[in-house]
């Protein structure tokens, strides 16, 4: 039998002080994500209303199917900054008439939909989600285009939006532009370089420059909709295909070009009789310590997100503190590679390069799940070869084409991170728990290591070693990189693609395969020098 078997304390006292640990980080969590939710604020959203428009949320939701899920990305971007959470725009994946498509709403209750520096990185990472995983997109538009106080950071990167609208429409995967309002600017163009464009009537307004800019430029007197109205696009320009009656006609419109684009997913399709997992998801909670010094089995996890809870260990015997193995999610067979005791040594990146090699050769997606605290360091290690091991695990890592999927466990520290396949190694998609951290390594590891090495100088310099400025600064450097690592503050600096609920963790890695499968899935044929 290759059902897992679990050995989980659900009743114990630690397990009970995981799950309410766990249960006050996502109440936190919650909290931070109503912010983006809330959008400018009561004042502009009642303003909003007034005008008789739709929310951007309102908007996602009439288009998709009814009852069907939206995996909303990034919501935390901006978390931490200056801007209001979220960056002014809704981006997710959802089911339009049967096909999953890339959904980006702009929220015009936030300086009128203006795309801020983290609005535009927000953007961007739904366009890579759109081209690595063949999805149609439909940008839901109302903006005044670029935020004009931060245009040093917007003008020249901004370009690729629409670079990337013209690079999907080569590639076949179509482009919609649902345009409820001001589209302006350089906004102009994204609608302009969409293969389908839909303009609410005596709503959308589409121009390069506004009346006032072409008072200014040419000193020609016009009005928005000469200028740019959504009947003269219509019947006059030709930039609108369909000239819709309100916001509900323009949806409806939205969904009929949808239904005509005749769509077919080119990954294989997943089993039909899988089974769901025979453990509790819910135990998830509290699977997980508080201190992420203290090693958890992954087979735990595993247990309650795959199908059937039916795991086919790979190599049980050798390189333990990973655990590598094959399984379904939702009827889609995966590999899995999990930390089990965080250290990854010469053995498990070894063991690791060739399981990767093996689901590249039979085209199976990946799945990484993250509790390490990096290679192994140390003389013996380091004599032994541990770099060229963790560069072969690297190397794997960098060149398997199958997909990509990561889930931050627990701690994700150092090279560790980039052999687990972090963000810097293109996953489809990256999602963290709220209990993860990530940094180079572990606060008072970072502290110490500072410590150490300014003793070091001062004795070289013959100078006494300040003890009580020590202290002061490990605290204060162990109190920065804790900040740093938690999973919010990178979350908002867009290094996830959003943080979830540990019980969700199924239902989101079926719904990133679903999606991953609208392309072909295929292994790599090559992964260059590996160093033996």
């Amino acid at each position: 039998m290759t059902v897992l078997r679990t050995s989980a304390d659900t009743g114990g006292d630690d397990f009970k002080a995981n799950a309410e640990a766990m249960l006050a980080k996502l109440a936190e969590l919650r909290a931070e994500q109503a912010k983006a939710v809330a959008g400018g604020g009561e004042k502009y959203v009642t303003r909003h209303r007034d005008r008789g428009k739709l929310l951007a949320r309102e908007r996602v939701e009439l288009l998709l199917d009814e009852d069907s899920p939206f995996l909303e990305l990034s919501p935390l971007a901006a978390w931490g900054s200056d801007y209001q959470v979220g960056g002014s725009l809704v981006t997710g994946i959802g089911v339009v008439e049967g096909v999953e498509c890339l959904v980006n709403a702009s929220d015009p209750t936030v300086k009128g939909g203006a795309i801020n520096p983290w609005g535009m990185r927000k953007g961007f990472r739904a366009a890579d989600i759109a081209a690595q995983n063949r999805l149609p997109t439909i940008n839901l538009v109302e903006s005044g285009g670029a935020d004009l106080p931060t245009q040093k950071e917007i003008f020249i990167p901004g370009g690729r939006t629409f670079r990337d609208l013209t690079r999907a429409s080569q590639r076949k995967v179509p482009t919609v532009a649902l345009v409820f309002g001001n589209s302006t600017a350089g906004g102009a163009y994204l609608p302009g370089m969409s293969d389908y464009v839909v303009m609410v009537k005596e709503r959308a307004k589409v121009f390069l420059g506004g009346p006032p800019l072409v008072k200014m430029a040419t000193g020609e007197e016009s009005d928005d909709e000469s200028l740019g109205g959504a009947e003269m696009h219509a019947r006059v320009s030709g930039l609108a295909d369909y000239l819709a009656a309100d916001e509900q006609d323009a949806i409806r419109v939205g969904r009929r070009v949808i239904a005509r684009l005749n769509w077919r997913k080119l990954g294989p399709e997943p089993a039909a009789d899988y089974a769901e997992p025979v453990h509790d998801p819910d135990d998830l909670l509290g699977i997980v310590p508080t201190d992420l010094k203290v090693p958890f089995d992954p087979r735990e996890v595993i247990a309650r997100v795959v199908d059937g809870s039916d795991f086919d260990e790979f190599k049980p015997l050798y390189g333990s503190s990973l655990v590598t193995g094959w399984a379904s999610v939702h009827g889609y067979p995966v590999g899995i590679l999990a930390n089990a005791r965080g250290v990854l040594f010469g053995e498990e990146s070894q063991k690791a390069t060739q399981f990767i090699q093996l689901a590249n050769q039979t085209d199976t997606p990946l799945i990484f799940l993250h509790n390490t605290t990096g290679y192994m360091v140390g003389k013996d290690y380091e004599q032994s070869g541990i770099i060229k091991h963790g560069a072969m695990m690297i190397n794997a890592v960098s060149n398997s084409t199958v997909p990509h999927l990561s889930v931050l466990m627990g701690a994700s520290y150092g090279a560790g991170h980039y052999g687990m396949c972090g963000r810097a190694y293109d996953p489809r998609f990256l999602f963290a728990w709220p209990s993860a951290k990530s940094a180079v390594m572990g606060p008072a590891q970072l502290a110490g290591v500072l410590s150490i090495v300014m003793r070091q100088n001062a004795e070289r310099a013959g100078q006494p070693y300040n003890e009580e400025h020590d202290a002061a600064m490990r605290a204060m450097v162990e109190g920065q990189i804790e900040a740093e690592s938690l999973p919010m503050f990178l979350s908002g600096m867009l290094y996830d693609d959003g943080i979830i609920d540990p019980r969700d963790t199924r239902t989101v890695l079926g719904l990133s395969l679903s999606a991953i499968h609208s392309g072909p899935i295929k292994g790599a044929e090559g992964f260059g020098v590996f160093r033996m």
